[in-house]
């Protein structure tokens, strides 16, 4: 048993994790639990997120959220496991595109994978799928995602190579029915589209393909070449921040493209602590945002000295 201030960080990050890339680390106050039952690793947990605060040791719990989960993994054959879990959460203020007030939200979901072959080539996934149900306001919720990451690592040749695609759907609402259906991140992964994350949209009303190729240069050098393209998945939804908040309305556009984002990476791990990195990328706007906003590309950088211990 754990009581006190900690972080949670599970799976793939898709709905629980510590925000490690362009946010602030997310950490919450309360008890979780640990425990095996034969093959399953459980962990049940009930806690309120931490508001971050200007200075030091001073965050305080958000008393007008309540998070609450149980997680379950298990190994299966030749090296693939599965996740299970149920997440709960209670908001008095959640806004979406059809407005503000209090969310109720429970996921259920499960998770299939297999990690990135290090030693020999071999085939990586990783899909997973949630639905949520509960209650916003006097009205219901249905809401639902499914995501996937394929690779393949051809570790036995020059540069050793791995090509991925990954694909994902999420749910977007309606205003005009009885029941919200947008989907809720909850705490999602920070660099859910890679580090150039806050160059797009977030995992929130979208359908995205997302290509991707790493090679390893030697001496501890990496570089990845990627392609995020987003579509709307619901004509009457608008597009969200990777956090979860509205960010462009839908207005009244028809149109679906959200845009697209070429980015590159490269990255020195100098040692097992410290590293370097570089990112630059570009988000060309689609019809969408060209409808709804100005419509302007975004030319983005990055530049990372990092630390770990």
């Amino acid at each position: 048993m754990r009581i006190g201030r900690q972080e949670l960080n599970y799976g793939s990050g898709r709905p629980v994790s510590v925000r490690e890339g362009p946010n602030v680390r997310q950490s919450f106050d309360g008890v979780k639990i640990r425990s095996k039952v034969g093959a399953w690793n459980v962990d049940a947990w009930a806690v309120r997120p931490d508001l971050d605060k200007f200075g030091f040791f001073n965050n305080a719990p958000d008393h007008t959220t309540a998070f609450w989960s149980l997680y379950a993994t298990r190994p299966l054959r030749r090296g693939v496991a599965f996740d299970a879990y149920y997440l709960g959460i209670d908001r008095k203020r959640a806004t979406f595109e059809r407005g503000t007030a209090t969310e109720l939200r429970h996921s259920v979901g499960a998770r299939l994978w297999r990690p990135i072959a290090t030693e020999k080539p071999g085939l990586d996934f990783d899909y997973e799928g949630i639905m949520q149900f509960g209650t916003f306001g006097s009205g219901d919720i249905r809401a639902w995602t499914f995501a996937s990451d394929t690779g393949y690592s051809l570790t036995s040749v020059r540069l050793r190579p791995r090509l991925s695609v990954k694909a994902d759907i999420s749910s977007g609402d309606n205003p005009g029915s009885h029941t919200l259906g947008t989907f809720n991140p909850i705490y999602p992964i920070g660099k859910y589209f890679g580090v150039l994350a806050d160059t797009g949209p977030g995992p929130v009303n979208f359908i995205d393909v997302h290509p991707q190729i790493q090679i390893q240069l030697g001496h501890g050098v990496s570089a990845v070449a990627d392609l995020v393209v987003q579509w709307r998945e619901n004509l009457n939804d608008g597009v969200y921040a990777v956090p979860g908040f509205l960010l462009v309305p839908a207005d009244g556009s028809r149109a679906r493209f959200v845009g697209y984002r070429p980015g590159a990476e490269v990255r020195w791990q100098i040692d097992r602590h410290a590293y370097l990195q570089a990112d630059y990328g570009i988000f060309y706007t689609g019809e969408f945002l060209k409808q709804a906003t100005p419509g302007r590309n975004i030319n983005y950088m990055e530049f990372w000295a990092g630390y770990k211990f």
